[in-house]
This record gives C-alpha cells, sequence and structure tokens, in this order.
C-alpha cells in the first residue's frame, strides 16, 4: 500500500500550530495561477481568499494592509487608518528585502514575527469569519479563523477596500 503523501509543514504553519490556532493548509498546484477546478475543490472565490498587501506610509514606514483579491484597497482610507497622510505600495524590486517575502508569498503571519509592522484587514473579513491567504510561500495557503489570527499578529479591523 502507498503511502499518503504528506505535505511539510512550511513556517507560517509551524507558528500556527505552536500558537494553538486551528487552519487548513491549502495547496495550490498553479501557484498564482489558481484555476477554476482548484477553488472547487476547496470550495473558494477570489471573494474568500484575501491579499496581504505591503505598502509604506510618509509616517509610519511598512504598514500591511489585508484585502479580498476581488476587492482593491483604498490608499486614502488606509492612510488615514495608518496614521499616515499618504500610502504607497512598496515596489515589488523592495518586496523581499522589506517584508521578508516574495510577491504572492507575503502574510501576516511571518510578517509579524519577524518586522512586527503594523496590520489591517478590512472588515469584511471579520464578517466573513473564516478567510484564506497566502502562508508564506506562493502556492501555498491556509483558511483560519479572520479574528483569531487578527488577535495573534496585532491587527486591527478597519474600512480599508473599495470593490474592484
Amino acid at each position: 500500500m502507498a503511502k499518503k503523501e504528506r505535505i511539510k509543514k512550511i513556517l507560517v504553519e509551524q507558528i500556527l500550530d505552536k500558537a494553538k490556532i486551528p487552519y487548513e493548509s491549502i495547496v495550490f498546484a498553479g501557484g498564482m495561477n489558481r484555476d477554476q477546478a482548484e477553488l472547487d475543490k476547496y470550495d473558494l472565490t477570489d471573494h474568500d481568499i484575501y491579499k496581504t498587501l505591503a505598502l509604506t506610509g510618509n509616517v509610519t514606514g511598512p504598514v500591511i494592509g489585508i484585502v479580498p483579491m476581488d476587492a482593491h484597497l483604498d490608499e486614502k482610507k488606509f492612510a488615514v487608518v495608518s496614521g499616515n497622510k499618504k500610502v504607497t505600495m512598496i515596489p515589488t524590486k523592495d518586496l523581499q528585502k522589506t517584508t521578508g517575502y516574495i510577491h504572492g508569498a507575503n502574510n501576516p503571519v511571518g510578517i509579524w514575527q519577524n518586522k512586527k509592522f503594523p496590520i489591517y484587514f478590512d472588515n469584511i473579513a471579520k464578517e466573513a469569519g473564516t478567510i484564506t491567504l497566502s502562508a508564506g510561500e506562493v502556492g501555498r495557503s491556509i483558511r483560519v479563523d479572520a479574528v483569531q489570527l487578527a488577535e495573534f499578529v496585532h491587527a486591527q479591523f478597519a474600512d480599508i477596500r473599495t470593490d474592484a
């Protein structure tokens, strides 16, 4: 009998295990190029998946905003909420040296553990209850309770999105 294929736990999953925060591991074979079959397999839509965006504020420096894939971060709202006059996206070329992650792999757990940047979830994440977001590697995600995750990474909930 063949052994069941085990997926090695990545750092974010290990951190959540240690903190006793329940989550579900999700693997997308196509990385960021998810197809409908993969979304259906996990009963997900683009609205259920959240992106972790790294910006820099003119007062605070780096700040992290988390919104659904099918929405846009409203930079004006985000600036006000985060105590800045203006925020701008961190250029892709500077992302890894700023957050420690490449484009498509940013996640609040790793960023909080290593950098302690302020993190903001859009209010809709609290309403959703359970959200899916990157686990720190392209193609790896976690489905987790938004409130538990926000408490763990010392994040705040705020109105920071505009619908696409």
